[in-house]
């Protein structure tokens, strides 16, 4: 019996993930390839390890009242001077994680905790790197856009080794996924 740190993600999908991952690792992160790309569900929050069931029966709880919804990321932005971070802007599908943490987070549940920041959903593509890489890769991706169709998020566990893996995948109970997602055009846009 110990204790594991979890977080619960929306993956961004492939070649998106891949993608930034890469762009992430040229701005000199070195934690680019021991996280997956992604928007924050649930930050990073340590909890004995018994309750890992407990958590996985509430996300399913969680993931089976959600239906699917499009998201889209364009542009950068910064928490900077508060926190040393740039990142690809969610500009749809943002009140959908929006309350997802929050069910996420229920007080009634497992993982309820407070946050030290208000939620924010975004795309982390440098943390805690030289100023003049931050303001890079704030500039470079500025043209950045991709979209997909959300239809679930995952569960993740942070090894000894710093490295973030997927536990399991929580796929939404609904499964039409809303007509704006399927005319929303797949891909992505990166103009430097």
């Amino acid at each position: 019996m110990g204790t594991v740190t979890i977080g619960v993600s929306i993956a961004v999908p492939e070649p998106h993930g891949s993608q930034l991952q890469q762009l992430r690792a040229g701005f000199g992160d070195a934690a680019a390839f021991g996280i997956p790309t992604h928007v924050t569900l649930l930050p990073p929050t340590e909890i004995d390890d018994t309750l890992l069931p407990a958590v996985e029966a509430h996300l399913t709880e969680v993931a089976a009242a959600g239906r699917p919804f499009p998201m889209r990321l364009h542009g950068t932005g910064t928490f900077r001077p508060l926190s040393p971070v740039v990142f690809v802007r969610v500009v749809e599908g943002g009140e959908d994680c929006s309350r997802l943490q929050k069910r996420i987070r229920d007080a009634s549940g497992p993982v309820a905790r407070d946050l030290p920041f208000p939620y924010h959903p975004h795309v982390t593509v440098a943390h805690g790197i030289e100023e003049a890489a931050m303001d890079r890769a704030f500039a470079e991706l500025a043209g950045y856009g991709a979209d997909w169709p959300c239809t679930g998020f995952a569960l993740y566990e942070q090894g000894p080794d710093g490295v973030w893996r997927k536990l399991r995948e929580f796929p939404f109970g609904g499964s039409t996924v809303p007509p704006q997602a399927g005319s929303v055009e797949q891909g992505s846009v990166f103009r430097r």
